[in-house]
């Protein structure tokens, strides 16, 4: 068995494998090579650094559904959407790329979760334990959780809007326990949205990769299928009609 190789950071020890890109962290594609370039992260002191990458994630890639989980971070990049796993894999890219330690925490969340951006059949039919991550990244000697990067600002203000006197709320993408200041914002400290939401945990992985080949997708044959033609975009026009009902109230 191959010992990992590990690389100094402050006064630990770590895997070099947190800082490299894979498959799907692949921050040396053009894409995201000329992302980096256009906003000089690479300039800013560590926490600046972060929390531009992290607002950048969470509000200019607006949440919503891919077509898998499993897709590379350039590909999140140009669909401009993403859910906890697709909009990690992305964070993480990011991070890497710019220096900042990080892995992924994989789980399981209670499909109720989705429930309201997901109606129907569509919520029937879907798995009651659905895949879900969320990223850790070494900061200031300590290992913190951010999740709260999964919805943006605009999607959260309506749901806020929505139910002004909601605190432990569950559905349409969130599952926190108060609706009304919920911990998303980049303190230097950890960040959730969906994690009142979790039924199992599934450890530490290096990458997306690691996790993926481990545990699979949320979808695999017809039902992938079905979701890619038909579910996806009517999840994708429910959170929109969410998104934008702020405008209309």
């Amino acid at each position: 068995m191959r010992l990992p190789t590990f690389q100094s950071v402050g006064t630990h020890a770590l895997p070099a494998e947190l800082t490299k890109p894979t498959d799907l962290l692949d921050f040396k594609s053009p894409q995201i090579q000329q992302l980096i370039l256009e906003r000089g992260w690479q300039a800013l002191p560590v926490f600046e650094r972060i929390g531009a990458i992290y607002d950048f994630v969470r509000n200019e890639i607006k949440f919503g559904y891919n077509e898998s989980d499993n897709l590379p971070a350039s590909s999140v990049l140009i669909d401009g959407i993403g859910q906890c796993n697709t909009k990690g894999t992305l964070l993480m890219a990011l991070l890497r790329a710019n220096g900042i330690p990080c892995r992924l925490h994989g789980f399981t969340i209670n499909k109720s979760l989705q429930k309201g951006a997901i109606t129907g059949w569509a919520y029937v039919l879907a798995p009651k334990s659905i895949i879900h991550s969320w990223v850790e990244i070494l900061f200031e000697g300590r290992w913190v959780n951010l999740e709260g990067f999964i919805l943006d600002e605009s999607y959260l203000i309506a749901l806020q809007q929505k139910y002004p006197t909601a605190q432990e709320f569950c559905g349409f993408g969130a599952a926190v326990a108060d609706l009304r200041d919920p911990p998303v914002r980049w303190k230097g400290t950890d960040t959730y949205i969906q994690k009142e939401g979790i039924n199992a945990d599934f450890g530490i992985f290096n990458s997306p990769d690691d996790f993926y080949r481990k545990h699979g997708t949320n979808l695999s044959g017809f039902k992938k299928w079905v979701f890619e033609i038909v579910v996806r975009a009517q999840m994708n026009r429910n959170v929109e009609r969410i998104r934008f009902s702020e405008v209309d109230r």
